[in-house]
């Protein structure tokens, strides 16, 4: 689904004629590299190991600072608190921002299901008809052999009858 062009499949069909039309989505931040960056860090932010680094990064600050190792942030831990809000402003947008990506895609897909779904469908109703036409013939078709039938024993015992006719004519009979 990387391209526009067509990629037919096995049996010359292009299975994703659906969900062509909608790629590259154009989201709040279109298809660049912003979004693509905003969705990698929102990945990224749910991630144990951001959670674990970021859980050490915050011990070993307040550490560092409560045993006077360092002496930029003491207790009670300003800049520190200042880093969680500065993280907290960029963090929260960057997940909407991917999850408004991502709701864009899901809806898209959705959308192209759908639509796949009606031209299965359509195609359904179509070979039922086709069907039942075909059914329609074989009906009239049978009807017309068993017409035939009944045409050819008729005449079958026509001929049986004119034929002894013609045989009592013909040969007298010994009597």
């Amino acid at each position: 689904m990387e391209s526009n062009t067509a990629v037919p499949t096995a049996g010359g069909k292009d299975y994703y004629r659906f969900h062509r039309p909608l790629h590259p989505l154009s989201g709040p931040f279109g298809t660049g590299g912003f979004g693509q960056a905003a969705e990698a860090f929102a990945r990224y932010f749910g991630t144990p190991r951001f959670l674990i680094g970021q859980t050490l990064l915050v011990a070993a600050w307040i550490a560092a600072n409560a045993l006077g190792i360092v002496r930029f942030d003491l207790y009670p831990f300003i800049l520190l608190n200042l880093a969680f809000s500065l993280q907290a402003a960029y963090a929260a947008p960057l997940i909407l921002l991917a999850q408004t990506r991502q709701a864009d895609r899901d809806k898209a897909h959705a959308d192209a299901d759908a639509q796949h779904r009606e031209e299965l469908a359509n195609a359904n109703l179509d070979r039922q008809e086709i069907a039942a036409h075909q059914a329609d013939k074989l009906r009239e078709l049978l009807e017309a052999n068993t017409a035939l039938t009944e045409q050819i024993q008729q005449i079958a015992a026509r001929i049986d009858t004119l034929t002894r006719e013609i045989h009592g004519r013909v040969v007298p009979s010994a009597g």
